[in-house]
């Protein structure tokens, strides 16, 4: 039975070719040419450096080695796609300009089996780029066949599950984590450059600390005690601050036991960094150069499409949470001045009441229910309720509000920033609270508070401006990908039934 150049259309013909294939596989290994004995193949060129430089490499010698895509011709001449990192370029294979044994073979390889092949450059009579081939090896036996290409929805949760078939099927995904690559490079760079040195701090912490993400619990035999994988890198990166180190970033993995979306990912990439000196309004500043300049550099321009609109990264707005509301909602909570006015305020435009509702956490709700759909171009929203920001500092003429902000792009938070604390007497009452308020409503929580980081603080810490920000997010947004799933090269996934 000849094998078709796609997927099979049912299930005696997958069951006919896996069956073929491993007859081939065995006869090769017969014959004494086992694929996978082989050890490395010395790789000159790649495919697109060929095609780039076609006028230099015209009819000199090159070694490139990849995956067989397609295959014409099967005659005395053969004509193949040979794809490679770079992607692909056409290989022309003629009996009498090989060993003719070394041809036949070269015949019977399958779509998807890795070859090297050691040839000229050379432009064919219709004008394609292509290598003469002069000697074809086996690499590699695809014991499975390729499918021509993934469709629907199912198809989108096999692409997810088997990305390495995903990679190998649809360049342009491979073209999307090459750019996440290039992405945190240039994030790397553009901090290294403001004088940010990259640091490591655990992942696995002693216990759960008072915020409101769930974390993942596990236990270290050794010292008998469990432990929890870190829902943020904060509190260890502040304590470097302490020590005098003045810039520091993490590009750190978080985990977080709660819900998934086409935002959220049980694991995710996270960079927080902290400058001694500096406030909430520095790190604005910050955040503005560094979206421009990654931007520029990947992406070419400041003005990137993403899910049908045009985002402009050159142009950034700035309003306090209290002024957002009353744009968007008409409730102005500057006037608003008790707890209960609020709770009123909330019955009366239908917004649900938080489990404390104060007059802060209802703004923040209100917030929620009529502004963040709104914010299509960048803007910041600074000036938090203290009550929902337990490590900002508080602004010196308003306690009520923080010097906090978070910025949004397309109706989704991207990062959050501080005016970081550096009151340790102040921090050690809000951690108090935090916990008692975490026990109060959950009292399984196993929350406590981090005595050691108060510890740090009573050392003396500088004003200190701190920023984390979701690296998926902003992959999703400069590669204009839909879901978190599609940046990440594994996402965490419901396992199968079979």
């Amino acid at each position: 039975m000849a094998e078709k150049n796609n997927a099979p259309a049912s299930q005696q013909e997958l069951s006919d070719i896996l069956r073929i294939r491993r007859e081939k596989l065995a006869a090769l290994q017969e014959e004494g040419r086992d694929p996978f004995q082989e050890t490395k193949f010395p790789v000159s060129h790649h495919a697109q450096e060929i095609k780039d430089h076609f006028d230099q490499l015209e009819n000199a010698p090159v070694t490139v080695a990849g995956r067989l895509m397609s295959k014409r011709g099967m005659g005395k001449v053969s004509f193949c796609d040979l794809q490679d990192k770079s992607g692909r370029i056409q290989l022309y294979a003629r009996k009498d300009e090989m060993d003719a044994e070394a041809y036949d073979r070269f015949k019977k390889y399958d779509i998807g089996d890795i070859v090297g092949v050691r040839g000229e450059v050379f432009r064919t009579q219709r004008g394609e780029m292509s290598v003469r081939a002069r000697e074809i090896v086996l690499l590699s036996k695809s014991l499975l066949p390729l499918p021509e290409k993934f469709h629907g929805l199912t198809d989108r949760e096999t692409r997810y599950r088997q990305r390495y078939v995903d990679l190998i099927v649809n360049p342009e995904v491979m073209d999307t984590f090459v750019k996440r690559s290039l992405i945190l490079r240039e994030l790397r760079s553009y901090l290294d450059g403001k004088g940010f040195l990259e640091v490591d701090t655990p992942i696995l912490t002693p216990f759960e600390i008072g915020a409101s993400a769930r974390p993942f619990f596990t236990h270290h035999n050794a010292l008998d005690m469990d432990m929890v994988l870190r829902i943020e890198t904060e509190l260890y990166l502040k304590r470097l601050i302490v020590g005098g180190m003045e810039r520091v970033y993490e590009v750190g993995r978080i985990f977080r036991n709660e819900g998934m979306d086409t935002k959220h990912n049980p694991e995710f990439t996270t960079i927080e960094l902290y400058q001694a000196y500096t406030d909430y309004v520095g790190m604005m500043d910050l955040v503005e150069e560094m979206m421009q300049t990654v931007a520029q550099k990947v992406c070419g321009g400041l003005v990137v499409p993403y899910q049908g609109q045009q985002i402009d990264l050159g142009h950034w707005e700035r309003m306090t949470m209290v002024e957002a509301v009353k744009r968007y909602s008409g409730v102005d909570f500057a006037a608003v001045a008790s707890d209960e006015e609020a709770v009123a305020l909330a019955k009366e435009h239908h917004v649900d009441l938080p489990e404390l509702p104060t007059k802060g956490a209802i703004l923040a709700e209100f917030f929620d229910a009529f502004v963040e759909e709104k914010l299509i171009q960048p803007t910041f929203i600074y000036d938090y309720p203290v009550e929902i920001s337990p490590l900002a500092k508080r602004k010196p003429n308003d306690p009520a509000f923080t010097e906090r902000f978070e910025y949004f792009i397309n109706a989704t938070e991207f990062g959050n920033a501080f005016s970081e604390l550096n009151d340790p007497i102040d921090q050690r009452g809000r951690f108090e609270r935090q916990v008692a308020e975490r026990k109060a409503l959950d009292p399984e929580s196993k929350a406590q508070v981090d005595y050691d980081y108060v510890t740090a603080l009573e050392y003396g810490m500088p004003p200190t401006g701190g920023l984390g920000f979701g690296v998926d997010r902003l992959v999703m947004l400069l590669t204009d990908s839909g879901s978190i799933r599609d940046v990440l090269l594994f996402p965490t996934m419901r396992p199968t039934s079979d």
